[in-house]
This record gives structure tokens, sequence and C-alpha cells, in this order.
């Protein structure tokens, strides 16, 4: 059984208390590795080591920077089968996904921030009449933490890790205990490309006590976190007391708000991949669908029948469309909310059950799951499930839905489908989400700010805004 170790001043270490967490492969419910259950003495050693690794790299060129995650970037390419067999093989997510998006993604990320930092300009500002001239300056922080989810998991490591080395800061970062293996592997593709030891330190463990460690330590500066609302609700009551700059993605409870007059094909495609991708377990899925009544009925026949077609199966097999889920605990919390739903008279018009699969009886496997509800005030279309699992329902006007939409704890993203180009400039302002799509789903472009509004989160990652979040802005006077 092969043990994940951290990855501290460039080397691979054990644990300080030799203590260890079992990793399983979700397609067949086996331990297949161990990670470290790294404690607060860990998490102070990759302190240390960011610590003396900063004056040496925020000194160091924006052209050195940047050809080093080049390289980085370069590396992930090159070992994109190796990476997407680990990523695939301890997420449950089906292998072809990891081919096409997490790896490609990760690679991109570097390639995006070590280009953006080249780019990355400060202000000046002429005091007309004053004799006098203003210009800022943007320093990095010092040490910072970073902290990943399960869902995606190399893909949102290297999306905070990216901009934040790029700005010049040392991180502290923390992947999921539940999908450790790829942010181990990059620590190997940090060493051939050639980053300064110290700048990158990975530290494994359990939130409540190796995430927990970085959080509460008052020379991390600044917090970059992807993960639940309450978790982030912890994290900012931890951090208050010590002024850390904090940027929470958490949360989705996303609409999907489909009008009579979209391009209907083109629709029912996306919204099949927008509910199920990776299993639902992407925060921004759209778990709520709303249909107008005039399509209702046609859409429903439509989509369930499509949605029966997807192909369960293990993440390996090339035409499996819906893998295993991340974990037991999941999988258990994802069919209590089907059980909710009924208790509140949903009606389930296709899945709802466990899946076996043959060879692999012990995975965490689940149909994937539509649910006709009767109210948008029910608990399934409150709460975050974050699985296969959607809901429909039928809206007869534009206010309706809109505030079906917006009444929810959540705002991180929303999905519109219509040609009318009036109705999407008043929606799109009036959705309170920090993202919206229109007649599309999940098409990213790196330079635009990402984040939600209400209880998914604060701050804003992407772009220059996440070059932003990892500087300090310092306004220089000079009279002349």
């Amino acid at each position: 059984m092969e043990n994940i170790q951290n990855y501290i001043n460039g080397q691979f270490t054990n644990p300080v208390s030799d203590d260890w967490i079992d990793n399983y492969n979700p397609a067949s419910g086996e331990v297949y590795s161990q990670i470290p259950n790294s404690s607060k003495d860990d998490v102070e050693n990759a302190y240390k080591s960011a610590k003396s690794a900063f004056k040496q790299w925020s000194q160091t060129t924006l052209e050195e920077r940047s050809r080093i995650m080049l390289k980085i970037s370069e590396l992930i390419e090159t070992n994109l089968d190796r990476l997407a067999e680990a990523e695939s093989k301890d997420n449950g997510k089906p292998l072809w996904l990891a081919k096409a998006v997490d790896i490609p993604r990760a690679s991109s990320n570097f390639r995006f921030f070590a280009n953006a930092i080249t780019q990355f300009a400060s202000e000046s500002h002429e005091s007309v009449g004053q004799n006098a001239i203003n210009y800022t300056l943007r320093q990095p922080i010092g040490v910072v933490g970073c902290i990943s989810p399960w869902n995606l998991p190399l893909y949102l490591f290297t999306w905070k890790i990216a901009p934040a080395i790029a700005a010049g800061n040392c991180v502290v970062a923390k992947p999921s205990e539940v999908t450790p293996m790829t942010a181990y592997l990059l620590g190997e593709i940090c060493n051939e490309a050639g980053l300064p030891k110290g700048v990158l330190n990975i530290v494994h463990g359990l939130g409540g006590s190796t995430g927990q460690a970085i959080v509460e330590n008052p020379d991390i500066k600044a917090i970059s976190f992807t993960g639940g609302t309450a978790t982030g609700a912890h994290i900012a009551r931890t951090a208050a007391p010590m002024f850390k700059k904090l940027s929470l993605e958490l949360g989705g409870k996303n609409p999907n708000i489909i009008f009579a007059d979209c391009d209907y094909d083109d629709m029912l495609t996306t919204t099949v991949r927008s509910s199920f991708a990776n299993q639902g377990q992407i925060c921004l899925c759209g778990s709520r669908i709303f249909v107008e009544d005039s399509i209702y009925e046609k859409f429903k026949t439509d989509f369930v029948d499509r949605v029966k077609h997807l192909k369960v199966g293990h993440p390996s097999n090339a035409d499996t469309k819906v893998g295993a889920l991340v974990s037991k605990p999941h999988l258990k919390k994802v069919m209590s909310y089907i059980d909710i739903a009924k208790d509140e008279g949903g009606t389930i018009l296709c899945g709802g059950n466990r899946i076996t699969i043959e060879g692999y009886e012990d995975g965490y496997y689940l149909q994937p799951t539509v649910i006709e509800v009767l109210s948008d005030e029910c608990r399934v279309n409150q709460e975050e499930i974050f699985g296969p699992v959607v809901t429909i329902m039928s809206f007869s006007s534009e206010q309706e839905v809109l505030a079906m939409a917006n009444k929810v704890d959540y705002g991180l993203s929303a999905t519109l489908w219509t040609n009318d180009l009036k109705r999407t400039m008043r929606m799109s302002t009036q959705l309170q989400a920090g993202i919206i799509w229109v007649n599309t789903w999940l098409m990213r472009d790196l330079r635009t700010p990402f984040g939600g509004v209400k209880n998914s989160g604060v701050g804003r990652e992407g772009g220059f805004e996440a070059l932003r979040f990892f500087t300090e802005a310092k306004n220089v006077c000079i009279k002349y």
C-alpha cells in the first residue's frame, strides 16, 4: 500500500506524529493508500519553510517566476495520463473527464498566471496643481494558506496555488483528505520544474486538525478556501481576530431557468450536462431546474428520457457518463435527500437508487435522479445536495421565476435559457449570483472574476482579481 507524504521544503516527509488516514478508491470502496494526518507541528514546519523561502522568491524577477511556472504547466501536460488516472482513482470521476477537463485545466492555471503576472500593472495618479504623483505598489503578502476541495482536486488546487506564487508569495497548501493523490504528484513536478524549495509546501490531513492549524496560524496572512458554507463560516470566525485576508468560495444551489423561446435542443443537451457532470459534484451545477409552463411537460419527458440513458459505470470505462461518488459518507448524505424529497411530497421521475457494478460491488454508485417538486421552498430546493440529484418545477412568469431563483441562501451561479435580449439584460441584472450564463453553461474565461454572493462566499478569484487578492496595495506619494 502506498503512503502519500507531506511536501515540505522541497522534500517528501512523514507526519511528525506518524499518524495516518486511510484513503479509499470510490469505484471499489477499497483502501488503496494512506495519507498523513498532519498536526500543528507539521503545519509549523511548512510555515517555517515558506517563510525562509519568501525573501528570495518575492525578489525573483517576474520573468524567472513565469519561466518556472510555464515549466510546471508543461510537465502537467506531459504527465496527463498519469495524473488523470490518479485523479479518477482518487475521486471516482470518469477517466475521460479527468483527461479532457481536470488535468488540462490544471496546466492552464499555471500557464495563465505565468503570463498574467507579466501584464499585471500598478496605477499612478498625477496630482495636478499640487506638484505630486501617487503610485501604487502591489507587493506579495508573505506566507499564504490555500485549502482546496475534493470535487475537482488538482484543477482547484492549482487555481489557488498558481496566482499565489505568481504574485511572489510562498504557500502552505492543504488538499482535501479525500482526494490527496494529484497534489502529492504535483510536488514531484514542482521539483522537476526547478521551483525553489519552500515556495510551495503541501500538508495532508483532516480539516479540523490540519486545516484548522493553517487557519489559526497568526503568521499565515491570507486564506483562500473552497468548500462548504459551514466550514467557510468557521474559517471566517477564526480568522477575523487576526485580520487575515479571506477568499471564500462556498456552496451553491444554482437555478437553471428555461424559457420557451430557447434553442430547445441545445438547451436539453447542455442541461443534462449541467445537472450531472462529475456526478453533480460541481459547485456550479444547475441543481434547481425551472421550466416555463408552456414547454414543461415536453421538457420533463425529454429530459427524463435522456437521464435514464446516462451510463453509470466504473470510471475507467470509456462509455461511463456517471462515475462513483467521492466517498461512502457523501453517498449516504446524497441518498438521505432523496428520502427527504419523498417525505416532502416530491415525485421521483427517475433514479433514486444505489447501483451495484459487477466486480466493484462496494463502490459508491448512484443513479442520476430527477425529482419533480411542488414548492420551491422544499428542503431539496433550498439545501445543497452536491450529487447527481436535480429538481424540476414549472413557472408562468418572469417575475415568478426570478423570485424563486433568488429565494435561497446561496448565490454562486445561474443559467438562463432565452433568445429575448431584453429579458436577458433584465434578469442578468436581477439574479442574485456571482456568475450568470446565458444559453450556455460552464464556459469559462480565466480572465473573468469568479465567486459568489450571500452564503456562496466572499471575494473573487480568477484573472487580475486573484493577483489583487494575493498582493497588498501600498500607495506612495511623492511631492516634486
